[in-house]
């Protein structure tokens, strides 16, 4: 079973076509083996199908706490990579700021985060130009 990563958690997600039982369900392709075109038809179909029942919000959530890790990742660095960290940054902004309340509860979250990744980045900039 995989799961999803929602604002609320890791949430397990069935490989299983809906209203299907475990004995209906296609097995998935052996270790090792890569799945035949049909098996990878149908697990493509199967995540479109979860996709499409997320809510929108959550799907966003999910890519502003990558650009957020993102921005991270290039501050974090022995030689920061503050143009990237910028652009990833900037990113975030665009979707918190633009979006504002109609990214539902995480609104405040995902803003605190956005104002935590701008700092650190200051941070970094003042710590290179010592």
């Amino acid at each position: 079973m995989s799961t999803i990563w929602t604002p609320g958690g890791e949430r397990p997600v069935s490989r299983e076509p809906s209203g299907a039982t475990a004995d209906e369900a296609q097995p998935a392709a052996e270790p090792g083996r890569a799945p035949t075109p049909e098996e990878f038809e149908a697990e493509m179909a199967e995540v479109q199908r979860q996709l499409g029942e997320t809510p929108a919000h959550v799907v966003i959530t999910n890519h502003c706490v990558g650009l957020c890790n993102l921005a991270a990742l290039h501050l974090n660095q022995p030689e920061p990579d503050l143009e990237a960290a910028q652009l990833a940054i900037d990113g975030l902004a665009a979707i918190v700021e633009g979006l504002g309340s109609r990214l539902g509860d995480d609104a405040p979250t995902l803003a605190d985060a956005l104002a935590q990744i701008r700092l650190a980045f200051v941070q970094v900039k003042a710590g290179q130009s010592e």
